[in-house]
């Protein structure tokens, strides 16, 4: 078990009840989460969706030069095992963000300063906790995809006694809950845009959740077909508390220690 949740609380989110979050920069993070969130990512990008290949990380730790700059957040469910990870990007005037590497922009697209930007990269959900034909690789159930919205998030099915119930949510909760961790975080360090190079489906789930995400770019084949998009997380902010004020003030909803980039 990690040494960073093993004092979990018994209260627990009534939005993301089967998990908890941690979010610390590269250079503050525990070394034992660090590693496991590498050899999660190794798992899933280089032995699963073989994105990447295996041969080039013969430590079977999945790592570039980006981690150093980035804000990492990890999932982990009661008995303290690490089921989802997702770094944020940061960068200054002189550095670029891993989208650039392989994703062009719209002639008209004008980039906010970049000490205002983050990239929302590498997100990965450990395999069984999406273990049902339809699941996504974000963990986000066939019916969820299909027909959910807001409401549905923190919802279990009946049997919540069932060890593998948390598996078994028709909600993203891994998901909205690393997204909070990072809208968190930009909060507190005047981070006001987040780009992120996804598949227009999970753009459109998180649309339908109040995350929307405007296109800058098209597609292009980047770990798959992916879109570069672009939020401004103050109109996120207002449209989310608009659109579902328990979710707005929930993602808004300070966390016992503030984040602060190093």
């Amino acid at each position: 078990m990690n040494t960073e949740i093993q004092n979990i609380g018994s209260t627990r989110d009534p939005l993301v009840p089967h998990f908890t979050f941690t979010g610390k920069m590269h250079t503050s993070i525990d070394p034992i989460l660090l590693v496991e969130i590498f050899r999660l990512r190794y798992e899933v990008y280089c032995l699963e969706c073989q994105f990447l290949d295996p041969l080039d990380y013969p430590d079977g730790l999945e790592i570039d030069s980006y981690d150093q700059r980035s804000f990492h957040v990890a999932s982990h469910n009661f008995e303290g095992l690490l089921v989802g990870s997702m770094r944020f990007v940061l960068a200054n005037e002189c550095q670029e963000f891993p989208f650039q590497e392989h994703c062009s922009t719209f002639d008209d697209f004008t980039f906010p300063p970049r000490e205002q930007c983050g990239e929302v990269s590498r997100l990965v959900v450990r395999k069984n906790y999406r273990r049902r034909v339809g699941d996504s690789l974000q963990g986000m159930s066939k019916g969820f995809q299909e027909q959910g919205n807001v409401s549905n998030i923190g919802q279990q099915e009946h049997n919540t006694e069932n060890e593998n119930s948390e598996r078994r949510s028709n909600s993203p909760q891994i998901l909205i809950g690393m997204y909070r961790e990072i809208f968190r975080f930009c909060r507190r360090n005047g981070v006001n845009y987040c780009f992120a190079a996804m598949e227009r489906g999970l753009a459109r789930i998180l649309n339908r959740i109040g995350l929307r995400f405007i296109s800058i770019g098209p597609q292009t084949d980047y770990y798959g077909k992916v879109v570069p998009y672009i939020i401004n997380l103050d109109i996120m902010e207002a449209d989310l508390l608009k659109a579902n004020a328990f979710l707005g003030h929930w993602f808004k909803e300070d966390p016992e220690t503030p984040y602060a980039a190093e």
